[in-house]
């Protein structure tokens, strides 16, 4: 692993902003190797270093991985100067790393919801190519139907000429299903069940490949992925390329 500044690799762990952790350095509060390093500057392998602060060793991990129950209101962004974003739930020891939400969730839309500070790995998730499939339960109007199944295993094309790959819609009741796609264009679950006059009055995503959501986190939780989350994951994926 190329050598970091020892101040960004504590920032990195999210244990305080990068201004606090060089007073922190600076002070002798921060070993490396067992001894005493006091400047942030400081560039080290923090694979192979041994790092404490205030005696307490630190883990390091080159990136980090969560899922969230995304609540419906909240926008799927870093940032927005109007509306509250899902990183806003988080705790400020986690926003400082760098996280960000892996693709998108409509602000309606509730369920799962990855965050991660790894950028290959979201775009391995997100890409086309990669075929993930996320599965959505989806309240409608209307009832579907079994017309409505086959055409989305047919692959529909929108009003605006959008054409769709083929889909999965299991009938669960008179006015709910579930929807497996394997693309993210825009609004796309909610424009194809309009698209056959069955138009979502809740949409929530409970799966993205093998990963299935904590139902355990409700609303606004959070936690991170364990290494068994992960090869759901990255296994499929691997498989998929």
């Amino acid at each position: 692993m190329p050598l970091v500044r020892m101040d960004k690799v504590l920032a990195d762990m999210g244990l305080a902003s990068r201004k606090e952790l060089r007073e922190m350095i600076k002070s002798g509060r921060v070993s490396v190797d067992g001894q005493v390093e006091k400047r942030p500057e400081r560039k080290l392998d923090p694979t192979a270093t041994r790092i404490t602060l205030n005696g307490e060793e630190l883990r390091y991990q080159a990136h980090h991985y969560y899922m969230m129950d995304k609540p419906s209101g909240l926008v799927t962004a870093t940032e927005d100067r109007e509306q509250k974003t899902v990183m806003d739930l988080l705790p400020p020891e986690l926003r400082r790393m760098g996280l960000f939400p892996v693709g998108r969730l409509d602000k309606d839309t509730s369920g799962l919801l990855l965050l991660t500070d790894d950028g290959e790995f979201a775009h391995r998730v997100i890409s086309p190519k990669s075929c993930v499939e996320k599965l959505y339960y989806a309240k409608v109007e209307g009832s579907p139907n079994e017309e409505d199944a086959a055409a989305f295993a047919a692959g529909l094309t929108l009003a605006d000429g959008t054409r769709c790959l083929p889909a999965g819609l299991e009938i669960l009741g008179e006015d709910c299903c579930l929807v497996t796609v394997t693309e993210g264009k825009y609004h796309q679950v909610k424009r194809m069940l309009a698209a056959r006059g069955k138009p979502v009055k809740e949409l929530r995503r409970l799966s993205i490949g093998g990963l299935k959501i904590d139902e355990r986190l409700g609303p606004g939780g959070f936690r991170e992925l364990t290494e068994k989350d992960l090869c759901k994951l990255l296994c499929e994926l691997d498989m998929g390329n």
